[in-house]
């Protein structure tokens, strides 16, 4: 099978075209044919050598698919050959079949192309498990959504706006703001022009708060929350050592959270896809949620893919396809 390789460690042009043997599918794993495969941010992260795959992972960067099933491992009974569906992966995405636990797989939404689906189970897993999964919601409530027109941030406003909540949003210029509040945000706010802090106190300040930035926006976000609020860390694309005063994190009653989802339990990432299919894939039958596809790529132009989502200039989802 075709597979996208990583020379070395380094910058997007270590990924290269490379061969492998098919994997086999091992007992509760499907085989599937791939359609298309996610980009994101951890693949950038693990391509730079900052985030090594689990034990017993492939080496291959990949953490989402679409595709169809063409074998089934050992116990499989959910899936059957040639079914259609998408996929939450431990790696190996990036190549023309992958291995996957049959657990992590969902059908693929209704109203979704199988190409776009495979842009949804990193992020609609990612967003769900932190945000969302066991913990109470109330409509109505604050949620603060930063870097509103990607990936991450494009998943989270739609499903913040899907379970009623008042969502405010940070991007990077007009044309983003108009693209995030497009799908729900009440008040898209430009950083390089607004303060977020000062608008979202204005506006009663932040039940929940979701981070991908870091750096002194970890400070800032406390000056955002309201009293009793869940802040939740996912990435530190402006650093993760910062120095800041906790006492708000006290006299505020905060919790301040965060996690990788890969390194989760598989169990846990079973109980999240059920939850998923139960309680979120109908909404986009409902019209509710959409998939979000900025680009697509073949596999030989993966380097072009990956310089494309460190510009952070995109909307939405980044998708590679073996097929060209």
């Amino acid at each position: 099978m075709k597979t996208i390789e990583m020379r070395e460690p380094g910058k997007a042009d270590v990924l290269e075209l490379g061969d492998r043997a098919l994997p086999t599918p091992r007992a509760g794993e499907v085989l599937v044919r791939v359609t298309a495969a996610g980009v994101n941010g951890p693949d950038l992260v693990q391509r730079r050598g900052h985030y090594p795959p689990p034990k017993g992972a492939s080496d291959l960067l990949g953490l989402e698919v679409s595709g169809e099933v063409v074998a089934l491992g050992d116990g499989v009974s959910d899936w059957a050959i040639g079914d259609r569906l998408c996929a939450l992966t431990n790696g190996g995405g990036y190549a023309e079949y992958v291995a996957i636990d049959a657990t992590h797989c969902l059908p693929i939404p209704e109203g979704v192309s199988e190409l776009d689906a495979a842009g949804l189970c990193e992020t609609y897993f990612t967003v769900w498990s932190n945000l969302f999964f066991e913990q109470n919601i109330t409509p109505g409530q604050l949620l603060l959504v930063h870097g509103g027109a990607g990936g991450i941030g494009s998943t989270a406003i739609q499903l913040g706006r899907a379970l009623g909540l008042r969502v405010f949003t940070t991007c990077a210029d007009a044309g983003d703001c108009a693209y995030a509040e497009g799908l729900g945000a009440e008040r898209a706010i430009n950083f390089n022009e607004e303060d977020f802090v000062d608008l979202v106190r204005e506006a009663g300040g932040a039940n929940l708060i979701l981070d991908i930035i870091g750096g002194d926006y970890v400070a800032r976000n406390i000056k955002a929350a309201s009293p009793d609020a869940r802040i939740v860390q996912l990435a530190f694309n402006a650093g993760s050592k910062v120095e800041i005063n906790l006492m708000p994190i006290m006299l505020k009653r905060l919790v301040y959270t965060g996690a990788t989802l890969r390194s989760r339990p598989e169990v846990f990432k079973s109980a999240v896809a059920a939850d998923l299919r139960a309680k979120v894939w109908p909404l986009f039958a409902a019209g509710k949620l959409a998939a979000q596809t900025h680009a697509t790529f073949p596999f030989d132009r993966a380097t072009a893919a990956h310089e494309t989502m460190e510009t952070a200039t995109h909307r939405g989802k980044i998708l590679l396809t073996p097929a060209g």
